[in-house]
């Protein structure tokens, strides 16, 4: 899976959303709220460009005391969101 170009996160007063930028995401028209949980799946998203489920539940597990069962479960929901809206494909 990856970010899909011109989806960007931002910091507004302290609060993480995810907004779409440039041609690419002209018409998505929306901003994306972010939990803290969230904000460190997409920053580890960004940096490895192409990711998966599993490497996103290992970074949770490094955050956050859950096991990697729990983390798995939290990271395949929150992909699963991102991709009905629109902002990662596969």
């Amino acid at each position: 899976m990856r970010i899909k170009k011109g989806f960007v996160l931002r910091d507004v007063y302290d609060k993480y959303a995810i907004v779409g930028e440039g041609l690419d995401a002209m018409n998505f028209g929306k901003i994306i709220p972010l939990n803290e949980s969230a904000v460190v799946l997409w920053k580890q998203a960004e940096e490895l460009g192409e990711f998966n489920v599993e490497q996103l539940a290992t970074r949770l597990c490094e955050e956050y005391d859950v096991t990697m069962d729990e983390a798995r479960q939290d990271v395949a929901k929150v992909l699963s969101g991102w991709q009905s809206i629109g902002i990662i494909s596969e």
